[in-house]
Order: C-alpha cells, then sequence, then structure tokens
C-alpha cells in the first residue's frame, strides 16, 4: 500500500472543524484522502469555477480552498442552517468562497449561472436526485465527483442499493470518462467527454 512519507499538510481550518465537529456531534466528515484528492483537483485548473453541494462543517471545502489558485472561485451549499453559519465564519475573508444555505434540488433547478469546471456531490441533491441537471452544469472536460460509495457505518437501511445504482448509472453513460476508486470512503470520478 502507498502511504505518504510525511504528513499530509492540512487546511488551516482542519482543527477548528475537527472540534465543532465533536461539539456538534457530526458523524459525516469527509475522508482525509479524499480531501486531498479534491485539493489536487481544484489546483489543476487555475481560474476554475467549482461547485460543493453538501457543505456539512466545511472539511471538504477547506481542502478545496487550500488547493484553489487565487483566480478561482467555489460555491458551496447546504440546507442545514447551523452548518452554512458556522462555515461562513470560517471563510469570511475570503472572496472565493460563497457559502449558499438553500434546498439542493430547487437550487439545481434554478441555478442559471456559469458552469463548472468540478462538482463535488457530497448529499443526495446531485448524487441520487437531479444527477442529470448537476451533469449539465458540467462543461466538456469538467469533472464530477462523489464519495462515500463503499459501504458506510452510518447508512440507512436501503442506502447500499442507491450507491450501486449510482455506480451503475455513471458508467453506462456515454458522455462521462468514470474511474472508480475502491480507495479512501469509495470515490467515482468522472470526467465529462461530450
Amino acid at each position: 500500500m502507498l502511504t505518504s512519507a510525511t504528513e499530509p499538510s492540512y487546511p488551516p481550518q482542519y482543527s477548528e472543524i475537527r472540534e465543532a465537529g465533536e461539539a456538534m456531534d457530526f458523524t459525516m466528515p469527509s475522508d482525509q484522502r479524499v480531501g486531498e484528492l479534491l485539493r489536487s483537483l481544484v489546483a489543476a485548473k487555475p481560474g476554475g469555477n467549482f461547485l460543493e453541494l453538501g457543505t456539512g462543517l466545511g472539511l471538504s471545502l477547506a481542502w478545496m480552498v487550500q488547493g484553489m489558485h487565487p483566480d478561482a472561485r467555489i460555491l458551496s451549499l447546504d440546507n442545514q442552517v447551523q452548518y452554512t453559519d458556522f462555515v461562513s465564519t470560517l471563510f469570511q475573508n475570503d472572496a472565493r468562497v460563497s457559502i449558499v444555505c438553500a434546498d439542493g434540488k430547487e437550487w439545481l433547478e434554478n441555478y442559471l449561472g456559469p458552469p463548472f469546471d468540478l462538482i463535488f456531490a457530497d448529499t443526495w441533491p446531485g448524487k441520487y436526485h437531479q444527477l442529470e441537471r448537476t451533469l449539465d452544469l458540467l462543461p466538456i472536460g469538467g469533472t464530477y465527483i462523489v464519495d462515500d460509495m463503499l459501504p458506510q457505518s452510518n447508512w440507512p437501511e436501503g442506502h447500499a442499493a442507491k450507491a450501486n445504482h449510482l455506480r451503475a448509472t455513471l458508467a453506462s453513460r456515454e458522455d462521462l470518462w468514470v474511474c472508480p476508486l475502491e480507495w479512501a470512503s469509495g470515490v467515482i470520478l468522472c470526467v465529462k467527454r461530450s
């Protein structure tokens, strides 16, 4: 197994997010390896426009912001005001970051802005609902990524069938290059090709 010879360079907000997660009993933190992957992917797109669906406490967002170029921007969306309020304070001095508290389904249906170079779908809208609409927001060459595709202890009853269906749906699409990674929490990395 490949491992890093050094400790990862954690985002500056890492400790504060971890402490808040314990205080709020937040049980869905992102896998560190997925964070490092996201950081690398956004770093490869100078000037990129990125979307995160499912802000949570902002851990994945922190990894992405750490990798972003000065001319890139990211919008992160969650429907839980306690999360978006907390994360807004973490990034209040970074003009590249926009935090939105909204219903993901409604937001996706009503979004009229520019396409996104990378979409990280870490909640049901954009992953298990509104998949077609979400993929329509990618330009050719845009990246779509989901995690938590391997069985998780916090999955509700019947969730494995949803994950299997998503895996099969993505694999069958001719407009995407699809790379499933049996690694970390289970990642599917897709690039729009047509």
